[in-house]
């Protein structure tokens, strides 16, 4: 498949199931979606920890990303289009999103500086258009129902045949939101409102009853749904246990149950044992009792007889049968099935950085009941990263997204964590009291994970990926054999000549000066048009193309008297601000002084200094003013979040050595590092990437010489 392939491929996108259910200005479904190509930006491995099994999870798993848990940052429209024409329709076995509630909330993250008082709390880094909608929550009514509606549709194409989805929403639009899951997977799919008491009952609600809960809204896709009760049933409530009212003792005696009794037999309880139906044969006095109307024995007469006899019936008064005479054991009970109200896996207590942040039970008990070891988890709001952590804990495989660079940061720095306790704790479960339950610990799916962008491409990266990005967004074929331009776009007569410009600068008079001595010394190269990818362009260039574009029109006779139009008219596409094609973002990068080293086999890596113009413009100082920043920031590690090593980088993603996070708010990061050396003793790039407390990062890369 070529870049133009590639990039021009869209994801049909069946009809929706049930009936419309709601109306709103701009209503539209999807029939089809285009993808934009993903940037890898990072991967994970766990120090020591094995590379993902060959086992049939991984079969079908699609060759352009790595067997592992994938992070994306970006907007989800755009990431499940991405999964779609990637390989991932029908492949995802539970979804679970937990979508802004259109509740009116600021959700964006309060951050604090490190081991600074709160006089140095930041809001959370500057909203896109993106962000905003799916993160301050403010938006109009329309606009939300267009933008939930969308996205369901995108899941319902990823959900597998026997697969669930889990809708988390509260009192805002749960009734609207269950209409459009009724609209796009049927109102036939509704497998249960569950009702989560999300928090214990407070006393600030004078003039309404008090908002304590929130609605989980559980659809199937196809008719068998994966569904393991017996994983996540609940203990039996004092009201269960009292049925239990009936002791078998060792003797074979049965008797009424006392708590003396306890441990010296079993304890079971009388169910029905009659069922429904329609056979004469099976209605019958027995002992002086028939079955209610509509009801049966589930044996003849002498069925009946012998099964008294064996003890799979019992009557508390030999002489006078009765229809509830089943022995029910305890201890064959496997526990309480789930009931549509939970109240016991946790409360919303949230977190500094993200309020909304959802317990670990509640996430585990849908993971664990609704989905298999090994099966695929998907959270396309993956916020502070939960859905994730339980997945990786309970043995999936998952893939996270958010629109939100500080949901990404937090998701994997818990990630990291939650790899590396897993690896350990294989190494050595006696330390965590596994000593004799190895069967007891969950195999982790995978140990490693990757970090990709989608559409909001950091262009700050070497010059040929950033062409490749492009060239697969616009759809350009790329010329390996031309020494300076990158591809060509159109066909026949049509086809231009591409050339990328450098993404660290606009367009400018220098570049097209060099595009003219090109034409000029190949000669011959008259017919075809110019096109150039830029960023953006300075004012002069206008002048210069316009110059130069004016001349293009001049018709010659070719070698055969044909005519012939002279063409290399120039035209450009600019990256930010194009029509069609202006959806690359450059990020601005924070700065860094770093110096890196090698010796004895050692690769040592000391950050001398580090500013974030970003901070430094939240916290409302001049930049220019370095005293007043230094007086208010007295160490520059107050301003980082993580600090990530690569020590022998390939030039297109970090393959993390080294992961320094502080746990504490209150700690910093250690800014001088020292890590093994590559074995190879050759040259080596190291890539060392600091992450500011806003999610803002910046790559530092040194080339270091062969050992001598």
């Amino acid at each position: 498949m070529t870049t133009k392939d590639k990039a021009s491929v869209t994801a049909k996108i069946g009809p929706v199931k049930g009936r419309p259910m709601l109306s709103w200005v701009g209503k539209r479904a999807l029939s089809r979606v285009n993808a934009f190509p993903a940037q890898l930006m990072e991967t994970y491995h766990a120090n020591g920890a094995p590379t993902e099994s060959e086992d049939d999870r991984w079969e079908d798993w699609p060759a352009q990303y790595p067997k592992g848990g994938l992070l994306f940052y970006g907007d989800n429209k755009e990431v499940l289009a991405n999964l779609l024409t990637s390989g991932f329709r029908d492949k995802v076995n539970l979804i679970y999103i937990d979508p802004p509630f259109d509740s009116a909330a600021d959700y964006v993250r309060q951050v604090q500086l490190r081991g600074t008082a709160k006089e140095a709390t930041l809001e959370g880094e500057s909203l896109s258009l993106g962000e905003q909608i799916q993160y301050t929550d403010i938006w109009t009514n329309d606009n939300y129902l267009q933008f939930m509606y969308e996205r369901l549709i995108l899941l319902k194409e990823l959900l597998a045949n026997d697969g669930s989805i889990w809708l988390h929403c509260d009192w805002h639009k749960s009734h609207q939101l269950r209409c459009l899951m009724d609209e796009v997977f049927g109102q036939e799919a509704l497998q249960n409102e569950v009702i989560w008491q999300r928090t214990d009952p407070h006393n600030d609600a004078k003039g309404r009853v008090g908002r304590i809960h929130d609605t989980l809204l559980w659809y199937s896709k196809g008719e068998k749904v994966t569904y393991n009760w017996q994983e996540v049933a609940e203990p039996l409530s004092e009201a269960a246990l009292k049925e239990y009212s009936l002791t078998e003792l060792e003797n074979g005696d049965r008797v009424p149950y006392k708590p003396e009794l306890e441990g010296q037999g079993r304890r079971f309880k009388l169910d029905d044992c009659t069922y429904k139906g329609n056979d004469p044969t099976r209605r019958f006095t027995w002992r002086g009792a028939r079955p209610s109307n509509k009801r049966v024995w589930p044996y003849d007469l002498e069925g009946m007889e012998a099964a008294l006899e064996r003890g799979e019936l019992f009557l508390r008064n030999p002489e006078k049968g009765a229809a509830r005479c089943r022995v029910s054991y305890l201890d064959e009970r496997e526990g309480q099935v789930l009931q549509s109200i939970w109240t016991a896996v946790g409360r919303m207590k949230g977190g500094v950085e993200y309020p909304t942040e959802k317990p670990r039970a509640l996430l585990a008990r849908i993971v664990q009941g609704f989905s298999n070891p090994g099966d695929l988890v998907l959270d396309c709001f993956i916020g502070s990263g939960t859905t994730a952590i339980a997945a990786q804990e309970l043995g999936r495989r998952w893939i996270g997204c958010d629109i939100n660079k500080g949901a990404i940061q937090t998701t994997s720095r818990r990630l990291q964590k939650t790899i590396a306790i897993q690896v350990e704790r294989a190494k050595a479960p006696e330390q965590y009291g596994f000593e004799d339950m190895e069967d007891e610990l969950p195999v982790p799916a995978q140990t490693s994970f990757s970090v990709y962008r989608v559409n909001d491409y950091d262009l700050a990266i070497q010059h040929n990926e950033a062409a490749n990005l492009a060239c697969e967004h616009i759809g350009i074929d790329r010329t390996k054999t031309d020494g300076f331009f990158d591809g060509t776009l159109g066909t026949g007569s049509k086809q231009e000549l591409v050339k990328i410009v450098p993404f660290d600068h606009p367009l400018g008079i220098m570049d097209l000066e060099e595009v003219r001595r090109e034409l000029e010394a190949r000669g011959g190269e008259e017919t075809r048009g110019i096109l150039l990818v830029c960023v953006g362009k300075e004012l002069q260039a206008d002048h210069w193309l316009e110059e130069w574009n004016k001349h293009r029109g001049i018709v010659k006779l070719d070698k055969m008297n044909r005519p012939m139009e002279f063409a290399n008219k120039i035209r450009v596409i600019e990256l930010r601000t194009d029509q069609q094609y202006g959806k690359f973002f450059v990020h601005q990068p924070a700065q860094a002084d770093v110096r890196v080293d090698r010796a004895d086999g050692k690769i040592r890596v000391e950050i001398e200094d580090f500013i974030s113009p970003t901070i430094v413009e939240r916290l409302g100082m001049d930049a220019g003013d370095t005293s007043l920043f230094k007086a208010r920031i007295t160490d520059w590690r107050a301003m980082v979040d993580s600090v990530m090593i690569d020590p022998d980088y390939d030039g297109e993603a970090l393959d993390v050595a080294l992961y320094d996070v502080p746990e504490s708010k209150n700690d910093l990061v250690k800014g001088s590092y020292e890590l093994p050396a590559p074995d190879s003793g050759g040259p080596v790039t190291v890539a060392v990437k600091i992450t500011d407390m806003l999610g803002e990062e910046v790559l530092i890369t040194e080339e270091l010489a062969a050992n001598e």
